[in-house]
């Protein structure tokens, strides 16, 4: 595809429930400060895999994983890893919203906090505003950062989880259909967000809304039965696909 290093390289991974095998022999390459989308139908394992590039899978009861993910050279699947720093690197956003019952300002804090990023308040409030602005909400919000956060409506919401994504400086965003549960005004804000946040960082979104896939993504992956049948620039993917399978999915003929 390019010549430029993988900031996540996929080798041969294989995942497990128990026997269940939900994803098999998976490999891919995901370049830094592109945007990657997971497409397919509804349980093929798009979730799953992201899921595995920060671990968090591994609060499953029952899960084996095979294979090896690389996070610029390092295999995140070694005893050592620090699963706190690994997740700092590699943030969640989540379908839903999932904002926490406190105020704007210390849903942003709530990471920088915990984790010593700041040494004092004023740093801390630095933070904050520059993560409210990166996540376009800083002005929607700067005279009530006291407020209740679940006052917020729904893709507010949702643009603060991503603020409190940033704010502990990742290097990779994982979103899990960030939109699914928004209005199409939302939708659209977020989906303008994934195209100035690239820029910084490195974002891979799971999206059944194939044009959503189209309009916000460098690169596309097709997920089909815990399989990736295809993996390839999103130009590419949607004008000429290599495989039946990924044409007879993005034509709705399947799936």
């Amino acid at each position: 595809m390019t010549d430029q290093q993988p900031i996540i390289k996929v080798s041969n991974l294989n995942f497990y429930y128990g026997e269940n095998n939900a994803l098999t022999n998976i490999s891919i390459d995901i370049l830094p400060h592109r945007v990657t989308a997971l497409i397919g139908p509804s349980g093929c394992g798009k979730s799953t895999f992201l899921r595995c590039l920060n671990r968090m899978n591994d609060t499953i009861p029952g899960v084996r994983i095979e294979g090896q993910i690389l996070l610029k050279g390092e295999d995140i699947y070694t005893q050592d890893v620090d699963l706190i720093k690994l997740r700092q690197r590699v943030g969640m956003v989540f379908q839903r919203p999932n904002p926490f019952p406190q105020s704007i300002f210390d849903n942003v804090a709530f990471g920088p906090r915990v984790l010593g990023l700041t040494g004092n308040r004023h740093e801390l409030d630095d933070l904050v505003g520059r993560s409210l602005r990166q996540a376009a909400l800083f002005d929607e919000v700067k005279d009530y950062l006291n407020r209740d956060a679940l006052d917020l409506s729904l893709g507010q919401q949702q643009r603060l989880c991503i603020a409190r994504v940033l704010a502990v400086e990742p290097e990779v965003i994982l979103m899990d259909e960030p939109a699914s549960a928004l209005d199409p005004i939302a939708t659209l804000k977020i989906e303008e967000l994934i195209a100035v946040l690239k820029k910084e960082y490195t974002i891979l979104i799971v999206t059944h809304n194939m044009q959503q896939a189209a309009r916000v993504s460098d690169f596309t992956g097709l997920f089909w039965l815990g399989e990736l049948v295809e993996f390839s620039p999103t130009e590419s993917m949607f004008t000429r696909p290599e495989k039946q399978l990924s044409e007879d999915y993005i034509t709705g003929r399947m799936g």
